[in-house]
């Protein structure tokens, strides 16, 4: 479990947008690493990864190319600054992430998810897939 990745509730500093922080530090931890725990790598640069990516217009890999080339991050948010839209909707992406779950197939993948996890008896608790994810990494008790 890598409780060191931000929650994807955390909005990045320069666009206001959810999950990007989270994104940014998977790939940064790929960076250092060589690779995510296999729990992770199974979504990386997939899910909401490539949600986000896609919202922005951009394939995952061009976000992790910026980490990977970048010394520091201030050259990550410079190179970002350079690629991403000048609008990035971040109010509509917003929306969309902490709703994702909240249909009637994502209330299932989350009790299948939670079911795996042992914890089956939370399901009214976990009610989006960030929740989820928070879940897993301890920030919701």
């Amino acid at each position: 479990m890598l409780t060191s990745l931000p929650s994807p509730y955390l909005p990045h500093a320069a666009t206001g947008l959810l999950y990007l922080p989270r994104f940014i530090a998977k790939c940064r931890y790929v960076k250092t690493h060589g690779a995510l725990p296999a729990s992770y790598a199974k979504n990386y640069k997939r899910g909401c990864d490539r949600f986000l990516s896609q919202h922005l217009g951009l394939e995952p890999a061009t976000i992790e190319k910026i980490v990977h080339a970048s010394s520091d991050d201030a050259t990550v948010e410079t190179h970002l600054k350079e690629i991403l839209p000048a609008d990035v909707r971040a109010a509509q992406w917003n929306r969309r992430l902490v709703q994702m779950g909240m249909t009637e197939a994502g209330r299932e993948f989350l009790l299948t998810a939670l079911t795996a996890m042992g914890c089956a008896d939370r399901a009214a608790d976990i009610r989006s897939v960030p929740d989820l994810i928070d879940f897993d990494e301890g920030r919701i008790p």
